[in-house]
């Protein structure tokens, strides 16, 4: 067994690695960008090495100095974790050739089925139903539009190295097909080093079902069962879940023996998934495969209680695999959400900065430890007052749950998300919370394209129903009663003029534009020590417990005898009084006053936002990487105004009206706010 290894990523990947080896009683070195000095798994490692700027083609993307970082700390072996060099053919074999051993699967294996291209070749020579499509690299736009049509839309334009939903598109016309195309390719030499792009039919409401591998070096290869993966959004996996919900067990086997036939052709070795897409008749055709841990392998540890990373080690240390097909477990019913920073009201856009709060919920499940199921996990790479730096993916961590049926592990996580608490930057906690409770994807019911058949206009705060609006009102009386409690004991109150709480409230909900709703809401039987009261509203009693202290961003307790996890913040928005509570999902801000302070707040003008409509503004924080634009030139609607680049992302702004540029505001190369002019029209 190793004494020392290297983990060549960073973030959540690198610190779950750490957790493994430590386990195991091996040392570990962790590689670090100017950007992650202070990143969470620079502190959990043995030692750290320095290997260059923030950028990922000078840091993370530098083979030569990953190994040199390895000679230098004297590490025997690399783990690639996901992403960055873990599919690069070249650097297993340079690490192969260093003397050192790669912790995945052997170069050949990477360049036979980890390209795209050369995977598809190989799969339909074995005799594997592919989907229609040109396996070969295009060079030209027009040639990927000729393609598209020969083809047929809807057509998937994919990088050959792509992966995680980088360098990927759908088009449904020529204009998408020539666009995407470009994207694809700029997209994909920015974060994979390889601008090679090619075309398939995109098969119309495909389930995305993946079967996780592990080889060793004696010959052996078993299926750890598959992974549903069919909720997506722009191609990147929002909400994994293992087992599948749609498949049979005949289907299940059939895919799994395929997925095991495959990896032998090409001498398979450590874990590796192969993807599927499963037509309404469970007919299924290879995708893809992946030659390396995946993103979302904790659920496939929570129902088969392996650990993969070990699996991992273990086999590139050339041990046997220590348990046959036969004894794979199917326990239970695990679910992950990728928790991203980035905002859902704001179309998804990236959200970078420092995180001034990260509590994540609760744990009593663990990264590397299978000893402690049906719970709760979390696999983050940040912490409390950690910074998300705009040069990586947007992955804030996982949220991870084991339930011992399906609806059991959706009751888990929309708790957990309750309980997971980000300030500082935006999360997409919300638009989970509302995936979770959406009555398809509760009954199983859903394809690859169900966020944009559901969301296809976007995802607003009317997208999050809750199923008992009147206990947030409930709560939100709650809190302010609290609040007033602690008021009226602080002592030194002048005898005859302290203050005095009234039973009676009314709970303003602050809509856009100064809509505001108005609800009473009677707060009884009120006790200061046990925190409870009983909130009468909307015609119903709520009897709530908790001992919240004031200053928490989580409330927890009982309502009516059940319990309960909230969150709470104030002080939000221009109102220094307003209250903000988060549950389910369902964001409610609330100013609480007395029956006569809400008369008067009646009365009180509502001021307009400035009119910005002249302006195109930054909708993230981003780097300008082009103007399209001069002062005087006419602009039409719909044309290309300027482009942002952020976690590995370009983001194309255009006109929405016809005009005249007035000025040019930013200039190429900067670092853009959020809500930054770029341009205004005349």
């Amino acid at each position: 067994m190793f004494k020392k290894i290297l983990i060549a990523n960073r973030g959540e990947i690198a610190c779950r690695v750490i957790l493994t080896a430590r386990k195991m009683g091996i040392k570990t070195v962790a590689i670090y960008s100017d950007a992650d000095k202070d990143a969470r798994h620079v502190e959990l490692a043995d030692e750290a090495v320095n290997i260059g700027p923030a950028p990922s083609r000078d840091s993370y993307l530098q083979a030569e100095k990953i190994i040199a970082a390895c000679k230098q700390t004297g590490a025997e072996a690399v783990h690639p974790g996901y992403g960055f060099l873990s599919e690069n053919a070249g650097f297993a074999k340079r690490v192969e050739e260093e003397g050192l051993v790669f912790i995945g699967p052997k170069h050949y294996s990477i360049a036979a089925m980890g390209d795209k291209i050369e995977s598809k070749k190989l799969a339909g020579a074995a005799g594997v139903n592919c989907i229609p499509g040109v396996n070969d690299a295009i060079e030209t736009p027009e040639k990927a539009v000729e393609i598209a049509k020969g083809i047929g839309y809807p057509v998937m334009i994919k990088a050959s190295a792509g992966g995680g939903g980088k360098g990927l598109r759908v088009a449904f016309n020529d204009k998408e097909a020539f666009e995407g195309f470009t994207s694809c390719r700029n997209e994909a030499k920015n974060s994979f080093g390889d601008d090679r792009v090619f075309i398939e039919k995109f098969v119309e409401e495909p389930r995305h079902i993946e079967i996780q591998l592990i080889g060793d070096s004696h010959g052996n290869v078993i299926y750890l069962n598959e992974r549903e993966c069919s909720i997506q959004r722009r191609h990147q996996k929002v909400i994994e879940e293992a087992p599948s919900p749609f498949i049979s067990e005949a289907t299940r086997k059939a895919m799994g023996e395929q997925a095991v036939l495959l990896a032998q052709a090409v001498k398979y070795q450590s874990a590796g998934t192969v993807e599927f897409v499963v037509g309404k008749d469970q007919s299924f055709y290879f995708l893809e495969m992946n030659t390396r841990l995946q993103v979302e392998h904790p659920v496939t540890e929570c129902i088969t209680g392996l650990d993969l990373v070990e699996l991992m080690i273990r086999v590139a240390a050339g041990e046997k695999l220590p348990l046959t097909q036969a004894e794979v477990k199917r326990d239970g019913w695990a679910m992950e959400c990728r928790i991203n920073a980035e905002d859902p009201f704001r179309n998804f856009l990236p959200s970078t900065g420092r995180l001034v709060r990260f509590q994540p919920p609760t744990q009593t499940m663990f990264a590397a430890d299978m000893s402690q199921l049906q719970g709760v996990r979390v696999d983050t790479g940040v912490q409390d007052g950690g910074e998300i730096p705009m040069h990586y993916d947007s992955m804030i961590a996982k949220l991870i749950v084991h339930g011992k049926d399906r609806f059991d592990a959706i009751a888990k996580m929309r708790e957990a998300l309750n309980s997971f608490v980000i300030r500082g930057i935006s999360s997409n906690i919300p638009f989970q919370a509302a995936l979770l409770a959406h009555p398809k994807f509760v009954a199983g019911d859903f394809n690859t394209g169900f966020i944009a058949e559901n969301y296809g206009q976007g995802f607003r705060a009317e997208d999050v129903p809750h199923d008992d609006p009147d206990f947030l009102v409930a709560l939100a009386a709650y809190v302010n009663r609290r609040l007033l409690g602690r008021a009226a004991g602080i002592s030194g109150q002048m005898p005859g003029h302290g203050l005095t709480v009234s039973e009676d409230f009314v709970v303003i909900g602050m809509g856009a534009a100064g809509h505001n709703t108005a609800q009473p809401a009677r707060v009884l039987d009120y006790r200061a020590v046990s925190g409870s009261s009983a909130v009468e509203t909307g015609g119903k009693t709520y009897d709530i417990c908790s001992s919240w202290h004031l200053g928490g961003a989580r409330i927890r307790g009982t309502v009516n005898g059940t319990d309960f996890s909230a969150q709470v913040e104030r002080g939000v928005g221009k109102n220094p009084l307003a209250v903000r509570l988060i549950h389910n999902g369902t964001r409610l801000d609330a100013l609480v006053l007395s029956p006569r302070a809400a008369e008067l707040y009646k009365m009180m003008p509502f001021k307009a936002s400035p009119d910005m409509s002249r302006y195109v503004l930054s909708p993230m924080p981003g780097l300008l990487v082009d103007v399209a634009v001069t002062v005087g030139q006419k602009v039409q609607a719909g044309e290309r105004i300027a482009v942002i680049e952020a976690m590995k992302m370009e983001n194309v702004l255009f006109a929405i009206a016809d005009g005249v540029v007035g000025k040019v505001l930013a200039t190429k190369g900067e670092s853009l706010t959020v809500d930054q002019p770029i341009v205004e029209f005349i």
